[in-house]
């Protein structure tokens, strides 16, 4: 058989190392050599001696689940072999988490992990119950992230001259040392005549960085994750 179908772009070629790697703009492939972690039902091809187990958050995570509605379904995938991992035709990309280091990311934006690296679910400070219940994933220890995204994210500097103010339902994720809280951006008179529809922001205050997705989660989205 011949075609486009069938050129290198899409061919895939043997893995040459262990782990994650970006296989193309929208897919996460993973040589597995023993365990890593990833969103339940994200695999969609894979090759070798693999299981999958459903895994459990435990008694707690469970109860943090059900009051933020913040959590990753995950599964562990255990063996030797290789899977891919995708996530509705998302762009995917992966972030090098280093020892000293914490990324705080959406749940919703997380696709796999290397089963070295620990996560808690933590309330996003300053937020409070005004904030629609603003909870994330902080990510610390030594491994790789692959994380997806609706487009190419923007990572923009914060720094103490140059605080930024993100909408809610764009943010990916920020790295440590950056305090938030809500910032309302309208007045209540401008938001009894309907406002702009954006009311609240997160402000980001300090040194770092944050990622923001050029677009804004649906409802329907932010409730099935």
């Amino acid at each position: 058989m011949k075609g486009d179908l069938f050129s290198s772009e899409h061919m895939v070629q043997p893995a040459t190392a262990p782990g994650m790697t970006v296989e193309n703009s929208k897919c996460i492939r993973y040589a597995v050599n023993g365990e890593m972690l990833a969103r339940q039902g994200a695999m969609i091809a894979y090759r070798g001696s693999l299981q999958f187990e459903r895994k459990g958050q435990g008694v707690g995570g469970m109860l943090k689940r059900a009051v933020t509605g913040e959590g990753l379904p995950l599964m562990a995938v255990r063996g030797q072999g290789e899977a891919w991992f995708a996530n509705e035709a998302q762009n995917c990309f992966i972030v090098e988490v280093e020892p000293g280091d914490e990324f705080t990311v959406n749940g919703r934006n997380v696709l796999c992990f290397d089963a070295s690296l620990s996560y808690r679910i933590a309330t996003v400070k300053g937020s409070g119950i005004a904030g629609g219940g603003l909870f994330n994933s902080v990510f610390t220890g030594h491994g790789r992230l692959g994380l997806v995204c609706e487009g190419n994210p923007l990572v923009i500097p914060v720094s103490q001259q140059y605080p930024v103010y993100v909408d809610t339902d764009a943010i990916v994720g920020w790295s440590a040392g950056l305090s938030t809280s809500l910032h309302r951006s309208q007045s209540i008179g401008s938001m009894l005549r309907g406002g702009s529809g954006e009311a609240v922001q997160l402000l980001l205050q300090g040194e770092g960085f944050v990622v923001v997705r050029p677009s804004e989660a649906t409802p329907q989205k932010t409730q099935q994750h």
